[in-house]
C-alpha cells in the first residue's frame, strides 16, 4: 500500500477535492485569514487561490512530495502570498509558541494518526486571539449514517492513506483547548457517509 498512498492518493485527492463545489467551500473557510498563516495538510495547494490579500506568508505542512510537486507546477508564481514548506508532520511543528496569526486545515484532520496531538500543536503556535479555520468531513449526527461510517472506516483508511470517515471533528477541535466560535455542518450532495461537512472557525483564548 505504500506505493498507492505515496503516488496514487495525492493525485486522486487533487482531482476529487478540486471540484467546483469544493472550491466554493474553500473560499468560505479561507475568508478572514491574515498575517502569518499555518496550513496543515497543504496538499496540492488547492487553497492558494483563495488566500485573502491580507495573508502575508503561509507556512505549509505537507508530508507528500508528490502533492507538493503538483502544487509547485500549478501555482508557481501565482499565489497571493509566499508559501514555504515548513514541515512534514502536523503532529510536530517546528514553529515557536504564539508565532502564527491564523491556521488552516482542509480535509486533513481525517488522516492525521494522532489528531489530538496535531491540534494541540496548532493551539501552541497560534498567538492568543488567533483563529483556526477548518473545513473537514467527519462523523454524521444521524445514527444510521454513523453506523455505516464506522463500518466503512477500516476500508477507507486502507484506500485513502489513513482517512477516517467517523471522526467527531467539533469534539476533537474543542478538545485541543480552542473555542469554536462559528460552525456550519451539512451534507454534500451524494452519498451521506462520505459527505458530512464541518466548516468552522475556532479561536485561541
Amino acid at each position: 500500500m505504500r506505493w498507492w498512498n505515496e503516488q496514487v492518493v495525492p493525485r486522486v485527492t487533487d482531482l476529487l477535492l478540486g471540484a467546483g463545489e469544493i472550491h466554493k467551500l474553500r473560499e468560505r473557510v479561507c475568508a478572514g485569514l491574515e498575517g502569518e498563516v499555518l496550513e496543515i495538510g497543504f496538499g496540492s495547494g488547492l487553497n492558494v487561490e483563495h488566500y485573502p490579500p491580507a495573508v502575508d506568508r503561509v507556512a505549509a505542512v505537507e508530508p507528500s512530495d508528490v502533492a507538493w510537486h503538483i502544487a509547485e507546477t500549478k501555482h508557481s508564481g501565482g499565489g497571493r502570498a509566499p508559501v514555504v514548506r515548513a514541515g512534514l508532520d502536523g503532529q510536530e511543528l517546528a514553529l515557536a509558541d504564539g508565532s502564527i496569526d491564523a491556521a488552516l486545515s482542509t480535509f486533513t484532520l481525517c488522516t492525521i494518526p494522532q489528531v489530538e496531538v496535531a491540534l494541540a500543536e496548532v493551539a501552541r503556535v497560534l498567538r492568543p486571539g488567533g483563529d483556526f479555520h477548518f473545513l473537514e468531513h467527519g462523523l454524521a449526527p444521524d445514527p444510521g449514517v454513523a453506523r455505516w461510517q464506522h463500518r466503512l472506516t477500516p476500508v477507507q483508511r486502507r484506500l485513502a492513506a489513513g482517512c477516517h470517515l467517523d471522526r467527531p471533528i467539533a469534539e476533537v477541535v474543542e478538545g485541543s483547548g480552542l473555542v469554536i466560535e462559528d460552525l456550519d455542518t451539512f451534507y454534500l450532495p451524494g452519498v451521506k457517509v462520505f459527505g458530512r461537512i464541518y466548516l468552522g472557525r475556532a479561536v485561541k483564548r
